[in-house]
């Protein structure tokens, strides 16, 4: 049984991996709002990442960063304080956290880190500058800390296309939107939470000990191929 620290765990993709995880480790919350579930192997803490103190945790295995924002604007209509804000939610929310646990983790068993990214980081798409911004600094933070590291802690990250989560329910409001979504996608489909959350489970697993400093792509062929 692992301890599992989930950054974001009340809703959508971390929420997912929150009731995955449940059944087989001990799993600790931290977001502004608890998971709609109890559990005997659930701990939640109640504060936001950004502004609160993280709390003290004794074992730590594993920790998942899930915070995101979908901010999508044409670069005239964006803010510097646009920006600002959806760098500190990607990339400075992550960085507090493993540095907050990062002592802990370098004494669990196979330890790992799993953060998220987005396709825009590496398919051109406007109105993503904010955003695809903010993801590319996430992989710059897995490449850089896999390396430094690379003898002690796993570190990788999933970059999705759009999940069907309450982050993205402006994008995929009705069922027209969601099959022009469809269509935009080769394999013509769009990802589930649950789809997400099995790659977050093999990464953090002992079945990917060889694997750091990667990002992933579920893309339903959107970045790969051009059909």
């Amino acid at each position: 049984m692992k301890n599992i620290v989930i950054i974001g765990g009340s809703k959508g993709i971390g929420n997912a991996i929150v009731l995955q995880q449940l059944e087989k480790n001990k799993v600790i919350n931290i977001s502004r709002n608890a998971p709609e579930i109890s559990h005997p192997n659930l701990t939640h803490y109640s504060l936001n990442v950004l502004q609160d103190t993280l709390p003290d945790i004794e074992n730590i295995d594993i920790l998942i960063y899930c915070p995101g924002s979908i901010n999508l604007k044409p670069i005239s209509s964006l803010s510097i304080d646009d920006f600002r804000t959806d760098f500190e939610i990607n990339v400075i929310g992550a960085v507090k956290a493993i540095q907050k646990y990062l002592p802990v983790l370098k004494k669990g068993n196979n330890p790992s880190i799993v953060l998220f990214s987005t396709v825009a980081a590496k398919l051109g798409m406007p109105f993503h500058a904010s955003i695809a911004t903010a993801k590319a600094g996430v992989e710059g933070l897995v490449k850089s800390l896999g390396a430094e590291l690379a003898s002690s802690i796993r570190i990788n990250a999933i970059a999705p296309t759009i999940t069907e989560t309450t982050l993205a329910a402006g994008i995929l409001r009705n069922d027209r939107m969601k099959e022009n979504m469809m269509e935009r996608h080769p394999m013509k489909n769009y990802l589930k939470p649950e789809e997400v959350a099995e790659m977050a489970n093999y990464l953090i697993s002992d079945h990917a000990k060889s694997i750091s400093g990667q990002v992933f792509e579920m893309d339903y062929g959107i970045v790969t191929f051009k059909i």
